[in-house]
């Protein structure tokens, strides 16, 4: 969806917008994340719904990752769940981004006949990714306070940054999702 499409404009925003405030004026706060949430997985997936396995599968990892990072007090594992956590998303870009290039140039050099996959690359994946390992690399250096599932996910996602950037970090972003002056 673009932002300058009649569905964006005339559909999705003002639903948008009206729902989570309406939701937030009733003071359902965790439904109106939610509902912010399914609205930018909703955006992401407008584009190519087979790509909202992905960045729900990205989101879960490195949530997962954070949360241990958080819960061991050992430094090595907190390092050794770092590095896991850097591998994975740098393996997500290279994948998406990369392989064709690697096929491409290794059929060139070596005059070979493999396949290309034709991988289609997600939108935004670089943004979310890299917004993604700072933020890990924020926890290991111990400065993330302990978020819930739902505000990680809607920094991950949120739809005015997710396909276009900026890559934001969670002290710019979360606290405006919590701060209960800005829901009105």
């Amino acid at each position: 969806m673009l932002f300058n499409s009649y569905i964006f404009l005339f559909l999705f925003l003002p639903l948008c917008i009206i729902g989570y405030f309406i939701l937030n004026h009733l003071k359902k706060y965790n439904i109106a994340m939610l509902f912010l949430l399914i609205m930018s997985l909703w955006f992401y997936g407008y584009f190519n719904f087979k790509y909202l396995f992905l960045i729900i599968s990205s989101i879960s990892v490195n949530y997962i990752i954070y949360m241990l990072i958080l819960k061991f007090d050992n430094k090595k594992l907190k390092r050794t769940m770092l590095i896991f956590g850097i591998i994975f998303n740098i393996g997500l870009l290279v994948y998406f981004k990369y392989t064709n290039f690697f096929i491409e140039n290794i059929n060139n050099i070596f005059h070979t006949d493999f396949n290309l996959l034709h991988i289609v690359l997600p939108l935004g994946i670089s943004f979310f990714t890299f917004q993604q390992i700072s933020f890990i690399v924020d926890t290991y250096k111990g400065e993330v306070e302990k978020y819930n599932i739902l505000h990680y996910a809607c920094f991950i996602s949120f739809f005015p940054q997710l396909i276009a950037g900026p890559i934001v970090t969670h002290d710019e972003l979360i606290p405006q999702f919590i701060d209960k002056s800005k829901k009105k």
